[in-house]
């Protein structure tokens, strides 16, 4: 059985998982101490004005702690797309801590994948955030069919959103669907939903509703009704019917939820297939967040198929 002293022995051993931190100077101490807490070692610290050239030094890092927060505009802007190509070619686990304001200047260039976003961190957001990296990256190394396997499944698993979705379609077109017998079935859902045509989902139906969740919050407090999924998906469609763009800090402010959090849903759900980020051509600070055909397709037989049920 190990001691306390034992297991913080361990941690500092050389074989610990190394960690890149890339910060300034002034702001790598919780960066540093967020690493030993998770078990790793500091393999080096660059500053921001370093990375160009430094980073060809490192031909292998299983983690990244980027250190964004208080960090310039423009330096983020210039040596973020670098750092992204970098990490992306080596398979590296991103950690970026951000403020608010950086929301989308950040996620213009690092999102989704390996990336885990930290908005406005505590120090145990950071051991927790180095500590999973570190366990993704040593499983990966051991086992090459874990990620095989994982990402097996995470297509199976967009393919099933995307086959449900193509039904909700049908369904609220009144179609018939096969049987098991491959005969067509003359059953439908517990109503007749009458032609599609006939009804018409508006904006300002879906802008009332998100309107009367939020309104809840006023009566029973702002953390009991969380459900930043659907909160951003209403958004997003309801923008989509207006011919608006929603940008990545609009939609975390639309999920109602921590930033961090509301981030952590927007990379889960563009991984399956329900959101699509798109940069903007002619803003490189700054990337949109539209809902995906399939997505777009659900919300559409959804909010009909309620509209007709009179709910």
């Amino acid at each position: 059985m190990l001691r306390e002293t034992d297991q913080i022995t361990h941690y500092a051993d050389t074989a610990a998982a190394p960690v890149l931190i890339v910060s300034e100077p002034s702001f790598s101490g919780d960066a540093t101490i967020a690493v030993e807490l998770a078990g790793g070692r500091v393999l080096d610290r660059i500053n921001w004005p370093a990375i160009g050239a430094g980073l060809g030094r490192y031909a292998a890092t299983p983690v990244m702690l980027i250190e964004a927060e208080g960090t310039d505009d423009d330096i983020l802007t210039e040596e973020l797309p670098a750092i992204a190509q970098w990490s992306a070619s080596r398979d590296v686990n991103v950690i970026v801590t951000l403020g608010v304001e950086q929301i989308d200047i950040v996620t213009a260039q690092l999102f989704a994948g390996r990336v885990q976003l930290l908005c406005t961190p505590t120090l145990a957001d950071r051991v927790a955030a180095v500590a999973l990296a570190i366990g993704v990256s040593e499983s990966a190394l051991l086992h090459d069919s874990w990620r095989e396997g994982d990402a097996a499944r995470l297509r199976h698993l967009s393919e099933e959103i995307a086959r449900i979705a193509r039904i909700l379609v049908r369904l609220a077109q009144n179609e018939r669907l096969p049987n098991s017998d491959g005969d067509f079935a003359d059953r439908r859902i517990c109503y007749d939903a009458g032609p599609a045509s006939d009804d018409i989902v508006d904006a300002r139906d879906i802008r009332r509703t998100i309107q009367a969740r939020r309104l809840r919050d006023q009566f029973f407090g702002a953390a009991l009704f969380e459900e930043p999924a659907w909160d951003m998906l209403l958004d997003l469609y309801a923008a989509e019917l207006e011919g608006a763009r929603v940008s990545v800090s609009s939609l975390c402010i639309a999920a109602a939820v921590a930033p961090t959090t509301a981030l952590r849903w927007i990379a889960k759900l563009t991984e399956r297939g329900l959101m699509v980020r798109d940069r903007d051509p002619i803003d490189r600070r700054r990337a949109f967040i539209t809902l995906s055909s399939e997505a777009s397709a659900a919300m559409q037989a959804y909010l009909i198929a309620v509209k007709r049920s009179d709910l």
